[in-house]
């Protein structure tokens, strides 16, 4: 079994000190930093935009896992590339022209990744893989943090590793939703190559050892 990268999302952080939370996940001995981005209208909550991340950039050496829960993503992949981002994550089920707005992120220099939320399957996306740095797997509905990881979904993260053993594709295959010392066990053993975690890693006293732990060390 490998250890995956960890990426804490800044979603669970207090956001009157996200600049001291991207110094926390960089001290904690995590490899990313998530950005979740939300509109109001694709999932209920509004989150913040490229400025923040912009302001951010320079509190961290981390990787910028930038998630883009928003309709029309192709609006803000320019602000974000300019932002610092390092990853540019939409939602398949967010837009019609997916390859499209894939190739325009990896054409901004980018890593390009594709979502699916729990009621999307596989076969959705399966002919976008060869075009994709990264899959992530909401392994919740997404929107708000704290929630508990729907098990069934971690036959999506099986089936796009042999998707990727049998050459369709050379993509990190992610897990966002419901992660903490519970759940990582079954979700590195699903093939995982990147965890997403709130407020495990937040609500954490010793967070350098709940990276640790989560890794599986």
């Amino acid at each position: 079994m490998k250890s995956p990268l960890i990426a804490p999302s800044v979603l669970a952080a207090d956001f009157s000190c996200l600049a001291e939370a991207v110094i926390q996940i960089d001290n904690a001995g995590a490899d990313w930093v998530h950005l979740d981005v939300m509109d109001g209208k694709f999932v209920p909550p509004l989150t913040f935009g490229p400025k923040m991340a912009a302001d951010l950039r320079p509190c961290s050496s981390s990787v910028f896992d930038v998630h883009l829960m928003v309709f029309e993503p192709e609006n803000l992949i320019e602000d974000f590339a300019r932002a610092g981002a390092d990853y540019i994550t939409f939602h398949a089920e967010a837009l019609v022209h997916s390859h499209r707005l894939l190739g325009a992120i990896r054409d901004l220099g980018k890593k390009a990744g594709i979502s699916i939320v729990p009621s999307t399957p596989v076969s959705a996306v399966e002919p976008l893989l060869p075009y994709t740095d990264l899959v992530l797997v909401m392994t919740v509905n997404p929107g708000y943090g704290g929630q508990t990881l729907i098990p069934g979904c971690l036959g999506k993260v099986k089936a796009l590793a042999d998707l990727r053993s049998r050459g369709v594709g050379e993509y990190l295959i992610s897990v966002d939703g419901g992660v903490n010392l519970l759940t990582a066990p079954s979700v590195r053993e699903a093939g995982v190559d990147v965890m997403v975690t709130g407020s495990a890693f937040f609500d954490a006293p010793d967070k350098v050892r709940l990276v640790r732990e989560l890794k599986g060390g």
